[in-house]
């Protein structure tokens, strides 16, 4: 079972925080270009990188930013904001950390979020800030109903 899926049952507070980490393979991007239909060239052609002064091709920003959806995946977060500020590049192999860290919740469960990425060496290459609905008691309820079910349809488990 996700340990962020059972924090969430057990009830969220601003001042959780919550981390994930994944190397992100040229596979990756090829299969979020698929899916996006963004085939810019600073991802394919080490060429145009360079006019870019870039050292090599380099991962699709969102497709770094798509990190927190993995914990807002694991929260049962419905989002309905998202701020991102690109601070560097992420070249396929390497690896990425998101943590995100829940800044507030208001009395009818709406909450803010801020996430920060950083590379293998620590570098940010990402800030964000999201805003979203999260799980009240009864939807906490079918969470931990599913978990007891063995969570069929979390492939992170």
């Amino acid at each position: 079972m996700s340990t962020i899926r059972t924090r969430t049952i057990q009830g969220l507070k601003a001042g959780d925080t919550f981390k994930v980490t994944r190397t992100i393979s040229e596979e990756d991007v090829f299969r979020f270009a698929d899916i996006t239909r963004d085939y810019n060239p600073v991802h394919f052609d080490d060429r145009f990188a360079g006019t870019k002064n870039l050292s090599g091709r380099i991962c699709h920003g969102l497709l770094v930013g798509s990190l927190l959806t993995e914990i807002g995946g694991q929260i049962g977060w419905l989002a309905s904001a998202m701020n991102f500020r690109f601070k560097a590049p992420v070249f396929f192999g390497d690896t990425v950390t998101c943590t995100l860290t829940i800044t507030e919740i208001d009395s009818e469960n709406r909450a803010q979020a801020r996430a920060r990425f950083t590379n293998g060496l620590g570098a940010v290459v990402l800030e964000a800030e999201l805003g979203g609905i999260l799980p009240g008691k009864p939807q906490r309820q079918v969470l931990k109903a599913m978990v007891a079910e063995g969570d069929p349809t979390n492939k992170v488990c």
